[in-house]
């Protein structure tokens, strides 16, 4: 069993991550389901609803990544072709130069940052480079993976019931573990992708506003937050440190403070470290189950491996595997180590 079930996931290795999304978007949409099947059959219903998942997901998906596709093609050609260490001294200097810092922390900058400039920036480009590389793979064969997704989504939604009894069958755990099991896995699916579009949502929407405040492209820069905000506590950081820096560089201090408000105060203390977790706790309330996402540490680096290992889809991928491991940990204590006390 456990061959052939290896054998197999090496078989669809190449249309997991559709997969993935497929059981994501079936598991957030399924009480959906149940409602059109009590008045329609499993194939009318089941079609209705990827219908609609497609008009409003899948579609205006489509168009951000085949045109992000584009952008970012000419994006990583600009940092392997123009990459020059001598340009980014310059800059850092400039920076450093318009920042209003003492002179311990300009000597402290030069003796540190600079002498290291060089490894600090090829690892920062290095990275930038892989998660580039990793939104073109998936827009160079977007139509395949929305075609798989698609196709899966319709069956997950006929099909899931049998594939749920299935599970269970074969399953070598009591019925109650089981359940438990079966209940944190489709909960946590709900609240990670209830809570990381919530989140990124209103972080981008906050920082659009300060961004127009400032006179900077509201669109450009909240949709830029709004996809940081994905990755817990360090997403928003990639985009209003970089501005806010640039800003206090060139002499725009009062902009910078404004961004460093809009990002820091707002979008990441507010939003990030209290509508997150409030959020989380509502939908596991609702879900009627502990969230293993309260979990900082292991929900930022699990995001983080995610997308090194899956791709942009890791974001997803990543934190429901490390919190799938923790309700196997609370199964081997509930079995094993909880009797013996």
């Amino acid at each position: 069993l456990v061959v052939s079930s290896a054998a197999l996931i090496w078989l669809f290795t190449p249309f997991l991550p559709a997969l993935f999304l497929s059981l994501l978007i079936c598991i957030t949409t399924y009480s959906g389901f149940n409602r059109l099947a009590q008045n329609y059959s499993h194939h009318r219903a089941a079609l209705a609803m990827v219908s609609g998942v497609t008009i409003l997901l899948i579609l205006p998906l489509s168009y951000v990544i085949l045109v992000s596709g584009i952008e970012v093609t000419a994006l990583i050609r600009m940092l392997e072709d123009n990459f020059q260490i001598s340009e980014i001294r310059k800059i850092f200097d400039q920076t450093v130069a318009g920042l209003p810092l003492n002179d311990t922390i300009r000597e402290f900058l030069d003796s540190t940052v600079k002498n290291n400039i060089e490894s600090i920036v090829v690892t920062i480009k290095d990275f930038a480079i892989m998660i580039l590389r990793s939104i073109l793979t998936l827009s160079s064969q977007f139509i395949f993976f929305v075609i798989i997704a698609i196709f899966s989504l319709y069956y997950f939604y006929v099909d899931g019931e049998l594939i749920i009894e299935r599970i269970r069958a074969i399953s070598p755990l009591e019925e109650k573990l089981n359940d438990i099991l079966l209940r944190e896995f489709s909960g946590l699916s709900v609240t990670l992708v209830g809570s990381v579009f919530l989140v990124s949502l209103l972080q981008g929407l906050v920082f659009a506003v300060g961004a127009s405040m400032v006179g900077l492209s509201a669109l450009f820069f909240g949709v830029s937050m709004a996809l940081a905000g994905f990755i817990p506590v360090l997403g928003g950081l990639l985009v209003w440190l970089p501005l806010s820096l640039y800003l206090f560089a060139i002499g725009e201090t009062a902009n910078a403070l404004i961004i460093l408000f809009f990002g820091v105060v707002l979008a990441g203390t507010l939003i990030d470290n209290f509508a997150r977790p409030f959020i989380i706790k509502k939908l596991s309330k609702t879900m009627n189950l502990s969230s293993a996402l309260d979990h900082t540490l292991i929900t930022v680096l699990s995001t983080l491996a995610g997308i090194i290992q899956f791709g942009i889809l890791g974001l997803f991928i990543g934190p429901i595997i490390a919190a799938m491991t923790i309700t196997i940990i609370d199964i081997y204590k509930i079995k094993y180590i909880e009797p013996k006390n």
